[in-house]
């Protein structure tokens, strides 16, 4: 069954150009080593550009699990928790009700 769950979190004004770099490598490392992660996306926010959220939805437990026990996890947090400005990253998961998205 799909894990559809999104993180919200909120960066210091000095630490967001080291934050977005460090998504674009780590969102990389993703597209190239998680097979089930069918989606992983991450988003700033328009007018406020110190936060930020992520979407993802993983195939099952188990690919939710291989991303959450990954060295590239561990380094992604090493780079954004030192300028973490609102408390920690709030993850929600989701139940899928409708989409426009093929069926995988």
């Amino acid at each position: 069954m799909p894990i559809f769950q999104t993180a919200h979190y909120v960066i210091r004004p000095d630490g967001v150009d080291t934050v977005k770099a460090a998504i674009v490598e780590f969102v990389a490392y993703v597209a190239e080593n998680e097979p089930g992660s069918h989606l992983y996306a991450a988003w700033q926010q328009v007018d406020d550009p110190t936060r930020f959220v992520h979407l993802f939805i993983f195939d099952d437990e188990a690919a939710h699990q291989a991303h959450g026990a990954s060295a590239a996890v561990r380094t992604f947090e090493s780079v954004y928790q030192p300028y973490l400005a609102d408390g920690p990253v709030r993850f929600t998961d989701y139940v899928e009700l409708a989409t426009n998205q093929p069926r995988r």
